[in-house]
């Protein structure tokens, strides 16, 4: 005798779920077919816990978060299976039975669930918004309303490969910089913990006036030595503050601002987000979405608040009869005259999603050339900085022994 887990619907429409004990999964669905259910999922477990497992998961508890890269397999297959002619249920049973890792297997099963019970793909993915994004869901409802999902789906999964790969370019940039900030923490740290104690200890022999910069230095020395745990502790604090200030919604956009602000780092910030609304509108208007829904679900892809006001804007101008090329000219820190222009001369010769996609690859190179120059920047500064305060210790340390004479009496 084997155990299966299933899940079906009541003769009321109702959803249900539970295990049953038969011989066969042929005999499993017969005994729910004579209770007057009408079977969405019957799987057989290995034990009466693997069971439990697979019952608790139909009846809607959340599986881990699943790997971004697990998401894009999901999405490119998913699109494969459709364009090839497969049905969408069948499709993501197919996808339940091939994932190996075990959280992805849940997900996908309940996603299949929630499809054969009569929910939209896209309203079922809103669910999991840790594994679907808003604009991910937002391009799904958009391919189920018009009838081209494996288009969508396989357009989604390119988008998020070129967004991965621009993430990375921008994370590998920061690693140098971050490191050479952590060493220089933590040779600062060194010199005030167990270098210059030595060296105040020397000092308080002699006695008289110490440098003004020596005596600054040593009681920053003795803050650290001895008030380490308070002074982590308020630093600890002032972060917790500054987090929750952050993430309220004029915090947030404070915060925006002083980064758009920023010399270099705004530029490179608002070039990120207009590769990503030109990448996600071509990407949208090249499927057949309409352009007032293109825009609104390019502007999540957008990553800063502040920037896509800007685009809402845009977008009621548009939804007045405007043009979409003079609808982001008010916006010149997202849209560059010259992106205007050329989305103008796009809107007139109907070639609009593919100079947005020319725009988005071209601005990605070009981003990719700022990033490389930030980091050629970075990398000195930080090594300049390094250098100022390891020389000002040593040189605030040195300038009592100038003048010993000075201190013995």
């Amino acid at each position: 005798m084997s155990v299966f887990s299933y899940t079906a619907l009541s003769k009321d429409g109702q959803r249900t779920s539970g295990m049953v004990t038969s011989e066969s999964r042929t005999d499993a669905i017969a005994q729910m077919t004579r209770k007057g259910l009408r079977p969405l999922l019957v799987e057989e477990a290995k034990d009466l816990a693997a069971a439990k497992k697979s019952q608790a998961a139909a009846n809607g508890e959340r599986p881990r978060k699943v790997s971004a890269k697990s998401v894009e397999a999901f999405t490119r297959k998913l699109a494969n299976l459709l364009a090839g002619g497969v049905p969408l249920a069948r499709s993501l049973a197919l996808l339940r039975r091939e994932a190996s890792n075990p959280a992805a297997k849940q997900l996908w099963g309940q996603i299949h669930d929630e499809v054969v019970g009569g929910a939209p793909l896209a309203e079922t993915l809103a669910k999991w918004p840790k594994n679907f994004s808003a604009v991910y869901v937002a391009m799904v409802r958009a391919g189920e309303a018009g009838g081209f999902l494996d288009t969508v789906l396989s357009q989604i999964a390119d988008f998020r490969a070129r967004e991965q790969d621009l993430k990375g370019k921008l994370k590998a940039a920061m690693v140098y910089p971050i490191i050479l900030a952590c060493l220089a923490v933590g040779v600062v740290i060194f010199l005030m913990s167990f270098f210059i104690p030595q060296f105040s200890g020397i000092f308080a022999q002699f006695g008289g006036n110490l440098p003004l910069l020596t005596q600054a230095i040593i009681a920053c020395s003795n803050v650290v030595k001895h008030y380490s745990v308070a002074v982590l502790a308020v630093l600890l604090i002032v972060f917790f503050i500054v987090k929750r200030a952050i993430s309220s919604e004029a915090g947030r956009r404070r915060m925006e601002l002083i980064l758009l602000s920023t010399p270099l780092l705004g530029k490179v910030i608002a070039q990120f987000a207009l590769v990503r609304f030109a990448r996600l509108l071509g990407t949208l208007i090249g499927a057949g979405v309409p352009l007032v829904a293109s825009l609104k679900v390019a502007r999540e892809a957008i990553g800063n608040q502040t920037l896509a006001d800007t685009v809402s804007h845009a977008i009621e101008q548009v939804q007045r009869g405007e043009p979409l090329s003079k609808s982001l000219a008010a916006s010149p820190r997202l849209f560059p005259m010259s992106v205007v222009e050329m989305i103008a001369v796009a809107e007139e010769t109907a070639r609009l999603d593919k100079e947005l996609l020319r725009l988005s690859a071209s601005y990605e190179t070009d981003l990719d050339r700022q990033l490389r120059m930030l980091v050629a920047i970075a990398e000195p500064a930080m090594l300049f900085l390094m250098a100022s305060l390891i020389g000002t210790i040593v040189i605030g340390m040195l300038l009592p022994v100038f003048s010993l004479g000075d201190l013995v009496h």
